[in-house]
């Protein structure tokens, strides 16, 4: 495969199905500029399932090259894309695999939906394969300058946090995340807590409550979102410590 070819091939068929109002109405959903070719998520999906298939005979190295190029090209829909080849390879995922998977966060994520759909699933289903890297987002993601590594530390265990797995490792994470400046790395773990609170409320109840008077409000309120309301009322009510 000339994944060259192969990427700007993607780009043409992307561009064709791209509507000039949802590009405008798009760009509105993010703070930061996005390049995006303004098409909606369902042909997106479907597209991207046609080109895993497409690409199904190729080695995971090669796929992994074309995804590096789609990243690097930068359009959000081109991302998704990328995404989506990771998802079709998870079978081959090596542990080695986190490395690629940090550079790519670190240097061509460029906002929120991108970060949450490659974290939610390529790099959950790696941590399903090897639990053991947690240890890298515990140690580099979470503690790294880059606001997407943060936030990747944390919506990475979304998925695995709600069927309640790793619950001592969410909270790890949320500690060291805890006073990030950064709101869209707040909203991403205390999305994270909220998903660990479907399976142990409790738990996720007092981590919260042992932390309410310094945790940030948005990160708080995302937390507790799911909670019943005697709970939320006891964590949002500060003056009664």
């Amino acid at each position: 495969m000339d994944t060259k070819k192969m990427a700007r091939k993607i780009r043409e068929d992307l561009l064709s199905l791209g509507d000039e109002a949802l590009r405008s109405s798009t760009a509105r959903f993010f703070r930061e500029e996005i390049k995006c070719h303004g098409i909606r998520s369902a042909p997106v999906r479907k597209y991207g399932t046609m080109i895993a298939k497409e690409t199904s005979g190729q080695s995971k190295e090669k796929v992994f090259e074309l995804c590096e190029l789609l990243w690097r090209g930068g359009y959000l829909e081109e991302t998704f894309i990328a995404c989506r080849l990771t998802e079709s390879r998870a079978k081959e995922f090596e542990k080695a695999d986190i490395g690629l998977f940090q550079h790519w966060v670190g240097s061509w994520v460029t906002n929120w939906a991108s970060c949450d759909t490659f974290c939610n699933h390529s790099v959950a289903m790696l941590l399903d394969k090897y639990p053991e890297n947690i240890g890298v987002l515990k140690k580099e993601w979470a503690t790294s300058p880059n606001r997407w590594l943060r936030r990747g530390a944390a919506v990475s265990l979304v998925i695995p946090a709600r069927r309640g797995d790793y619950l001592e490792e969410v909270m790890e994470i949320a500690s060291i995340l805890l006073l990030d400046d950064d709101d869209l790395v707040q909203k991403g773990y205390g999305w994270m807590l909220k998903a660990a609170g479907e399976s142990h409320r409790q738990e996720i109840f007092e981590f919260i409550m042992g932390r309410k008077d310094i945790m940030p409000r948005t990160a708080l309120r995302y937390g507790i979102e799911k909670m019943p309301p005697e709970m939320r009322k006891k964590v949002m009510d500060r003056s009664k410590g």
